[in-house]
C-alpha cells in the first residue's frame, strides 16, 4: 500500500517530536507544515525536508489535500481547526487536551462523526512502556482483583521555562498533566462513577491551578488517587517525567516505582525488573519515557487509518477522559464529589 501523505498543524515544541516520530514509520510521510507565524514553518520544513509551507490552514488543507492532518497546536485552537479539516473530509489527529471547554469537545467529536470522519486524540502516557506492563500485570491477574491504586505526576521540574504559555491558562494542570493522569486511570481500572477533586494554586504568578488530588471511584470498586503537581519545589524522588503507580490488589500489589522498577509482590515474594523504553537516536534520555512512547500511539492511529484495526485513543474515547476532567473543575469549586451518569 501506498504512504499516507499529512500534514502537521503547528511547529511548535512539540511538532519536532511528533515528526521524528513519524518518520519512524515507513507508511507515513509529511508533505506539508502549517503554522501562523510562517517562518517557524518554514526553519521546521528545511529541517525535516517538507515541500509544503503554509501559513492559512484552509490553503493547506485545498493545494495538498493530504490523507490526514496531525494538529500540535495550542488547545484553544484545537476546536476551529478540526472541524475545519473535517470539513474536507479529511481525518484528523489532535493533541491533548482536546479541547477548552466539554461543550467544544463534544462538538468536535459530533462534528466529525457527522462528516464520517475517523477523529483521534495523540494520548501517548497509556503508550509509555512501564504503563504497557503495569497494564499487562493487572490483566493478568497476578495481583488479585484491584482494589485501591495511587497514580502521581508530582514534580519540581520548571515546566514554564520550555512552555511558558503554560502560565496564562486559566486552567492549567488539570488539563496538562490530569489529562494524562486521568486517561491512565481509565485505561488501568476502567470508567469512574464519582469524582472528587481539590486543587490550589503555588506559583503566584500564573493564571491556573498547579497543584490537584483527584480521588475517583470507578464502576468496578476500585478507588483511585491521582496527585498532580508543578509547585517548582524540592523532592527526593523526583523522576520528571517519570509517573508512579502504586496498586494494591486481593492476591498482592504492583509498584510502578523510580528509576522504571516495576516490582510486584504476591505471597511467593517480590519480582523486581527494569521497564526500560526502546531507544531511538531522537530521543532526550531525560525524557525517554515520555519521548518514545510517542511512536507506538502514532503506529497505532497509523493502523486504523488504513482500517488494520481500531485505535485506543480515539475522539470518543477521548471525550470520557474530557467529562472527567470537567467534572474535577466542578468538585474542586463546590467542595463536592460530583458522580457521573
Amino acid at each position: 500500500m501506498s504512504k499516507l501523505r499529512f500534514a502537521i498543524f503547528g511547529a511548535g515544541f512539540w511538532s519536532r517530536f511528533q515528526l521524528v516520530a513519524w518518520r519512524e514509520l515507513k507508511d507515513a510521510e509529511c508533505v506539508a507544515i502549517c503554522d501562523r507565524v510562517r517562518a517557524k514553518a518554514e526553519a521546521l520544513a528545511r529541517e525535516f525536508s517538507v515541500g509544503g509551507v503554509y501559513d492559512d490552514p484552509e490553503e493547506c488543507l485545498s493545494r495538498e489535500k493530504p490523507d490526514f492532518v496531525d494538529i500540535v497546536t495550542s488547545a484553544e485552537t484545537h476546536a476551529q481547526l478540526v472541524k475545519q479539516v473535517a470539513s474536507h473530509r479529511i481525518p484528523v489527529i489532535c493533541q491533548k487536551p482536546m479541547a477548552m471547554s466539554l461543550e467544544e469537545a463534544e462538538d468536535m467529536v459530533v462534528t466529525c462523526r457527522n462528516a464520517g470522519v475517523p477523529m483521534f486524540v495523540h494520548e501517548n502516557f497509556r503508550w509509555q512502556t512501564p504503563m504497557r506492563e503495569l497494564h499487562r500485570v493487572l490483566s493478568e491477574g497476578r495481583i488479585g482483583r484491584p482494589f485501591r491504586a495511587r497514580i502521581d505526576f508530582i514534580s519540581g521540574f520548571p515546566t514554564f521555562i520550555n512552555q511558558p504559555y503554560l502560565k496564562d491558562m486559566e486552567k492549567f494542570i488539570l488539563m496538562d498533566i490530569g489529562t494524562h493522569l486521568l486517561d491512565l486511570a481509565r485505561f488501568l481500572f476502567g470508567e469512574a462513577e464519582s469524582v472528587y477533586c481539590h486543587t490550589q494554586r503555588i506559583h503566584g504568578d500564573i493564571k491556573g491551578e498547579d497543584v490537584a488530588t483527584v480521588v475517583l471511584k470507578t464502576e468496578g470498586g476500585v478507588t483511585v488517587l491521582c496527585e498532580m503537581g508543578f509547585a517548582e519545589n524540592f523532592l527526593e524522588q523526583d523522576r520528571f517525567p517519570e509517573t508512579f503507580v502504586f496498586v494494591e490488589g486481593d492476591k498482592g500489589s504492583v509498584h510502578l516505582a523510580p528509576d522504571l522498577w516495576l516490582r510486584v509482590t504476591t505471597q511467593e515474594g517480590t519480582f523486581a525488573r527494569r521497564a526500560i523504553p526502546p531507544s531511538y537516536p531522537w530521543v532526550d534520555p531525560s525524557l525517554a519515557v515520555v519521548h518514545a512512547s510517542i511512536l507506538p500511539c502514532h503506529a497505532n492511529i497509523l493502523r486504523a487509518l488504513r482500517g488494520e484495526g481500531a485505535a485506543e485513543t480515539t475522539g470518543e474515547d477521548n471525550l470520557k477522559t474530557m467529562r472527567l476532567i470537567f467534572a474535577s473543575y466542578d468538585s474542586a469549586r463546590s467542595g463536592q464529589a460530583v458522580e457521573l451518569k
